[in-house]
């Protein structure tokens, strides 16, 4: 995506943000010109990146690694393209947020609700605030899992924390202390706030160098496919309706009733799995975070070139080698895996098995699936379940690709390494780090949010407030999203973000086609086209997956008419807010 030449900085006539003052800011923009004038900009670019490795630490969280974990549990490598496709569209987008940005040293906020449409401008900025605040409660829920199944539980045997409501309300109330002291450091800097910084990155950064050392041990026993692997790179739509990877090859030899049931199972549980996975690689909060960040590092036009580099190789590049390595780790261990008890057509033996509990309800549906409905009330559970032990093992395997693993259950996929102990503990660390970094983030992004709202960029109040209610709507957790499997949280909470992303992308969209905001650094020409190809590509994505996770909610009859409302409002909202603007300039 090229753009006006940078450098040619002695024209450089952008605005200059009132931290350009500061000496390290000043440091680094000489630094940028000797490194462009000589044509050797590498060196420095890696030297000032910044933003973009920020955005790769709220990328890389429970998000991501649930969705891709749970990727590959459905459909094995088969579906590495998903998450590849996705980065692309949001570094496109962050791509042309951060060049309008950097081209005018203006708030996006105050520049969309000016120059465009304040019902964009404020359903970008609410639309932010609400991804933190829903998003923070499955980050608790993270912790919580962790420490309950993974940290107080090393040995597997189910001695935890438990499932009662004294220990969640003790350890919630920890993690919000906690967080809203780091949240403090952060604002006021020095060496602590740095000593958590490097430490829960080294908690991440510990489990994702553990999935790459699971990845090249099973490349070194010679078990990974890697003609299966470069072929799960090409995009696959047609997943989007059929079982993906070995699912569709075991569902293929059922008769045609029970392939029918299978298939709607495995689409329906895919879909989601999907769309959470797209909604991960960039959020819309992310889309707030990044240009903010840049102003107060003092960027501004002759850093657009750093910008686009610092986000391919702070953000798209980690996030694509780290989800591929974890995808292709869950396949090795659990795509289209079984254990022998519940294989076993003994139902004794098969209630052995770590995953029947979860397994049960949904063989029981299968069972269902054959009976009139009278059959299906009448008959006993006992015969149901004697009936579904007896199943076709390819049946049973099928159900278990459906069944939410908790993470416990996930940290198998580190056992191949580290052993059973070993690979629990550190999968629970890293889960934690995750989880309790994102938790951290998220409040200091709303802070920033309602910063914005309140029209006061400097002000304390609104930032401590916004800072509670992402961090108080996160510690309810145990009252609003709790269950057996607080893991796929994260996956629901993620189909709530693709809902919301579409309002950024059409944003970020008008804005780099604005004369009135980008005035002469509008690219024209071959450029634009570009831009806007690249944009329109993007944009699509993030609109399909939002009314493809709109229409998940259609057979909700709560939520489905709250959707439809608020999408009937805010589209009001947007005509009468271009209406207005068009009668301001005429």
């Amino acid at each position: 995506m090229s753009d006006h030449p940078e450098s040619t900085l002695e024209n450089d006539s952008s605005p200059v943000p009132a931290s350009m003052g500061n000496e390290k800011v000043q440091a680094d923009r000489e630094l940028l010109r000797e490194a462009q004038a000589s044509g050797k900009t590498l060196g420095a670019y890696v030297r000032l990146s910044g933003p973009g490795w920020l955005q790769s630490a709220i990328t890389l969280g429970g998000g991501s690694l649930a969705g891709s974990l749970f990727l590959g549990v459905l459909g094995g490598t088969s579906l590495l393209w998903l998450q590849l496709m996705a980065i692309t569209m949001g570094v496109i987008m962050l791509s042309a947020i951060s060049y309008v940005t950097l081209s005018t040293g203006r708030r996006p906020f105050e520049a969309i609700n000016r120059e465009i449409n304040p019902a964009l401008g404020w359903g970008w900025i609410i639309a932010t605030a609400m991804a933190n605040i829903i998003w923070c409660m499955p980050q608790f829920s993270l912790c919580y899992d962790a420490l309950d199944k993974n940290l107080a539980d090393l040995s597997g045997t189910g001695g935890g924390l438990g499932d009662g409501l004294g220990p969640k309300i003790a350890v919630t109330v920890v993690l919000f202390l906690a967080a809203g002291f780091v949240v403090l450091l952060n604002t006021r800097q020095g060496r602590a706030a740095k000593l958590f910084d490097v430490v829960l990155k080294s908690l991440v950064g510990m489990v994702v160098i553990c999935f790459f050392g699971v990845v090249i041990l099973l490349a070194a026993k010679g078990q990974l496919d890697f003609a299966a692997i470069l072929a799960g790179f090409i995009p696959d739509f047609s997943q989007w309706n059929q079982p993906a990877g070995d699912m569709a090859a075991a569902v293929a030899g059922m008769s045609e009733p029970r392939q029918a049931f299978w298939t709607d199972q495995l689409v329906s549980t895919q879909r989601s799995v999907m769309i959470a996975a797209a909604a991960t690689a960039v959020g819309i909060n992310m889309t707030f975070l990044l240009p903010y960040s840049m102003l107060a590092r003092g960027w501004d036009k002759p850093f657009r070139g750093l910008a686009r580099f610092d986000l391919s190789t702070g953000m798209a590049i980690p996030y694509v080698l780290v989800t591929s390595c974890v995808v292709i780790a869950a396949a090795a261990s659990m795509h289209n895996k079984i254990d022998a008890s519940l294989a076993s057509d003994d139902l004794a033996t098969m209630q052995k098995s770590p995953y029947y509990a979860s397994v049960e309800p949904i063989l029981l549906s299968r069972i269902d699936s054959e009976l009139t409905e009278s059959e299906a009330e009448s008959m006993p559970v006992d015969e149901k379940l004697q009936l579904a032990a007896e199943l076709d093992e390819n049946e049973k395997r099928v159900a278990l690709s459906l069944v939410k693993r908790d993470a416990f259950q996930l940290s198998t996929t580190l056992q191949p390494l580290l052993g059973a102990k070993l690979a629990n503990l550190v999968f629970g660390l890293g889960v934690f780090g995750m989880g309790f970094s994102t938790i951290v983030i998220l409040m200091l992004i709303n802070g920033y949010a309602f910063r914005e709202m309140a029209g006061q960029p400097d002000g304390t109040t609104p930032f401590v407030i916004g800072c509670l209610v992402a961090g108080l709507s996160g510690a309810s957790w145990f009252y609003v999203w709790d269950s057996e499997a607080k893991f796929w949280l994260a996956i629901f909470a993620s189909s709530f973000g693709a809902m919301l992303l579409p309002i950024a992308y059409v944003t970020f969209f008008l804005m780099m086609n604005s004369k009135r905001i980008l005035g002469d650094e509008k690219p024209t020409g071959g450029r634009m086209i570009v831009w806007n190809v690249l944009m329109l590509f993007a944009v699509i994505g993030a609109i399909a997956a939002a009314v493809s996770a709109i229409h998940g909610k259609a057979n909700d009859p709560k939520a489905f008419p709250v959707i439809m409302g608020l999408l009937v409002v805010y589209g009001i909202a947007i005509v009468v807010g271009f209406t207005a603007k068009r009668g301001q300039t005429a």
